[in-house]
């Protein structure tokens, strides 16, 4: 579908790709199926909207984004396995996906040590990771960062009130290659990612395997620290 993606970037046309199937933990269907460079290769069109919703939430925001975007393409890209819903009112609400990445989830008084961002199915493994970080007094501010391209047309003033350009310990987790992360953690940060193909395993194997767990998010955050 790529040609015809971009075709409807060039002329701006209103078109919603909806995708499914986003990431390695499709462990079962093999590595042709894992589609580890593809988020890395959508948001490099001009003028295409990528959104990676964290939840039910903030999917049925990200579609009436998508609604309201008339003047250029959108591409939802979902996933396949279960996700939890979160709770909203724990949670910051779901509709900051307006404006892309917002803070999810703070650490007390609003004065993190570390900010953790996540996207998909991955932000609900850096809130847990938040949690456990903060047993180890460790505090963390969660952002979730479903659209590049929605945060990055954002005013200074907001991207650096999500991201302040103070706080360099930040680590980015995403199921996919890391190509682009290294505008948002910045050369003192560092990035969970997949820079090699997939295997052929259960789902959930795969990902552990790849270092998607609460101990491998919170030993990274924590190197990120010297800790």
């Amino acid at each position: 579908m790529r040609p015809s993606i971009r075709l409807a970037a060039l002329m701006g046309l209103h078109v919603i790709y909806v995708f499914t199937h986003d990431s390695i933990a499709l462990g079962e269907d093999g590595p042709t199926h894992q589609p580890v460079e593809q988020l890395a290769s959508l948001r490099a069109l001009p003028r295409l909207v990528v959104i990676r919703p964290a939840d039910a939430n903030e999917t049925a925001v990200a579609w009436r984004v998508a609604l309201e975007s008339a003047d250029r393409p959108v591409a939802l890209v979902l996933t396949r396995q279960s996700v939890p819903t979160l709770d909203r009112p724990r949670f910051a609400d779901a509709d900051g996906l307006r404006r892309d990445a917002y803070v999810m989830a703070d650490a007390p008084h609003g004065k993190p040590e570390l900010i953790l961002i996540g996207t998909g199915s991955e932000v609900s493994l850096v809130l847990a990771a938040q949690q456990e970080l903060a047993q180890r007094d460790i505090q963390a501010r969660v952002v979730s960062m479903p659209s590049w391209e929605l945060f990055d047309a954002q005013q200074l003033d907001y991207r650096e009130a999500v991201l302040p350009p103070a706080l360099c310990a930040r680590l980015a987790v995403e199921a996919g290659v890391s190509q682009g992360w290294e505008r948002y953690v910045g050369e003192h940060g560092d990035v969970l990612a997949v820079d090699r193909f997939g295997a052929s395993a259960p789902g959930a194997a795969i990902m552990s395997e790849y270092g998607f767990t609460v101990e491998n998010v919170c030993r990274r955050a924590a190197l990120l620290l010297g800790a």
